[in-house]
């Protein structure tokens, strides 16, 4: 049995974090479906700018968007929706199969709408609406404005992919966002079936504190970010607030491990890979980090649900003077500052190919 599909088997998702017009259309997707039990997809501006810089495929679509008089950012909705669309019908299978637990793509707001939270609500159900795809998530990320426009669009009926968080305390607050739009549900008498994924972001944090702890922590403090946030996670399932919402027809919003290639050459490319197996939880998997996984790979075990040693290494981390705290918010202001740079550069790239 290969690698993933023991990741499968132990309750994990993989989800690949990565979509380009060839992939889907080359019969590349599917194969990552049928061999290597990939069952989501995420994607977000950097992804859809490298896709569109280094392919020519996208050239006649822009060409004729253009024409027919659409900004940039109208044209680059058009093309992401158009791959992802594809990418959802390849998914439907694993959703069904699921019963809407698994199977879904990604599609992320505007990063320009960071702190409008009206704003971001309303762009949410209009590109949810634009797919007419149920499992299609719309990813949101986890700062203030967004916890706001979180809950509203869960209360809406569309599924969220929370991204940008990067601590316990986001995870946290998106895990009370999400509650609180369930709970509207409830109260309104609406069906309680909306799906959300909570993205905690894991090699980030080994990259931010490179130099200023000793070799023994070193690639250690994401995946124990990692572990005290499952522990929280299984906390929160197993505690009576939700017990009443799952009682009344709802399902988990699934803890979702995101970055989780290595930064570092010098250690194993699957680290984290392996160290954040756990069921009922998501894995996006770069590309590249999927295929090593699955070429060497290996699943030893499964997340402690006590959070094992995470809060001795956490603790550990802060005598050397890594305030935590202050880290998470500046991770998560540096990853929406750029997300914004990318997709500056992505709208610059389709003006540039529109006028060519």
């Amino acid at each position: 049995m290969n690698a993933t599909k023991q990741l499968h088997d132990l309750g994990q998702s993989l989800w690949l974090d990565n979509i380009t017009r060839s992939l889907v259309s080359d019969g590349t997707l599917q194969r990552y479906i049928d061999v290597l039990t990939v069952t989501g997809l995420t994607s977000n501006p950097t992804i859809f700018d490298q896709a569109i810089k280094e392919s020519s495929s996208y050239d006649a679509d822009i060409r004729r968007l253009a024409q027919a008089g659409k900004a940039a950012d109208a044209i680059f909705f058009d093309l992401a929706l158009a791959d992802l669309v594809r990418a959802a019908d390849l998914l439907r299978p694993a959703y069904d199969a699921s019963q809407a637990v698994d199977g879904y793509v990604s599609l992320e707001v505007s990063p320009e709408l960071v702190d409008d939270d009206a704003g971001t609500r309303a762009e949410a159900l209009r590109l949810h609406g634009l797919a007419q795809r149920p499992n299609l998530m719309i990813k949101i990320p986890g700062t203030a404005a967004g916890i706001v426009a979180i809950e509203d669009a869960i209360f809406a009926g569309v599924p969220i992919n929370v991204t940008l968080l990067f601590s316990c305390e986001h995870y946290l607050a998106a895990a009370e966002a999400y509650l609180r739009g369930l709970e509207r549900r409830l109260a309104a008498g609406l069906r309680l079936n909306v799906a959300s994924v909570a993205s905690l972001f894991i090699s980030r944090w080994d990259r931010a504190v490179v130099g200023k702890t000793p070799a023994e922590l070193q690639n250690r403090l994401g995946i124990a970010v990692g572990r005290q946030t499952y522990k929280a996670y299984r906390d929160l399932l197993a505690s009576p607030r939700w017990q009443t919402l799952a009682a009344a027809g709802a399902q988990p919003q699934r803890l979702l491990w995101a970055s989780t290639g290595t930064k570092d050459p010098a250690i194993r490319d699957t680290l984290y890979v392996e160290a954040l197996a756990a069921p009922d939880t998501v894995n996006t998997i770069p590309e590249k980090t999927l295929l090593a996984f699955a070429d060497h790979g290996a699943v030893s075990g499964v997340m402690p649900l006590n959070g094992g040693d995470a809060e001795t290494v956490l603790a550990a981390y802060g005598q050397h003077g890594i305030d935590l705290a202050a880290l998470a918010a500046t991770l998560q202001d540096e990853g929406a500052a750029a997300f914004k740079q990318s997709w500056s550069e992505l709208m610059a790239r389709i003006k540039t190919k529109a006028a060519a």
